[in-house]
């Protein structure tokens, strides 16, 4: 990642609290039992340096977090802008898990426990983070290429039999 991810293109805490607001479609990788990954998108919420999100209590990915608690997670909105993250799901409860509660709940417009009968919230406790994003002049000169590149999509399928 280090060839890729340069210095210039590595994206502050202060960018990342500043661009990563609202609701964002989060990819969320969990591991089963016998070792195979799962991947599952969310509704993802980046709060105070942390990764939300609630599924069903009753949600295979919440059954595969509650015996196998790692996780990874992505968010890549578009070419040349990603945040990954790896580290350990913590289920909330409590205090902790009002909060969020109330916070998704407004934001929804509608409580939680609209969506299912239970509701499962998790912090994504990560070990390592990594946001990227192209240069301004790097992200110009990828998207003059986007015209050329389709022109050549039947080329590329024909080739491909």
């Amino acid at each position: 990642m280090t060839d890729i991810v340069e210095p210039q293109r590595q994206l502050s805490a202060e960018r990342l609290c500043a661009e990563l607001r609202g609701v964002v479609v989060l990819n969320v990788a969990t591991v089963t039992n016998r070792g195979e990954p799962r991947l599952s998108a969310v509704d993802g919420h980046f709060l105070h340096g942390h990764w939300y999100f609630s599924t069903a209590g009753s949600a295979v990915k919440a059954g595969h977090l509650m015996r196998r608690p790692a996780i990874s997670v992505g968010y890549t909105p578009r070419d040349g802008y990603g945040v990954w993250a790896h580290g350990v799901a913590v289920r909330l409860a409590g205090d902790a898990a009002a909060a969020i509660d109330r916070y998704l709940s407004t934001l929804y417009g509608q409580p939680l426990s609209a969506l299912a009968d239970e509701i499962a919230i998790y912090r994504v406790d990560a070990h390592w983070m990594v946001g990227f994003a192209m240069t301004e002049p790097e992200m110009a000169q990828f998207e003059a290429t986007l015209p050329e590149r389709d022109a050549r999509i039947p080329a590329a399928l024909a080739a491909l039999g």
